[in-house]
């Protein structure tokens, strides 16, 4: 394989962007489609994530008691 051949195997931006602006809706949602594994989250940001959920549920009581203390 020549220096000459390697030159033309590689694929610039604009070359890439074409491609993908040829692509077809479905075939497009297939080449962008990719698995992301889950996070390993740290023992802090674990307890931020349940403190919000908790304060998401008690806001939640909250607005739903007002409502229905409203139409009282």
């Amino acid at each position: 394989m020549s220096h000459h051949e390697d030159e033309d195997s590689t694929i610039n931006a604009a070359d890439h962007d074409l491609v993908l602006a040829s692509l077809e809706p479905d075939q497009l949602a297939a080449v962008t489609r990719h698995h992301l594994p889950r996070r390993r989250l740290t023992r802090a940001q674990m307890l931020i994530f349940w403190s919000l959920r908790l304060y998401l549920l008690f806001m939640m009581a909250v607005v739903i008691y007002q409502v229905w203390t409203g139409q009282r």
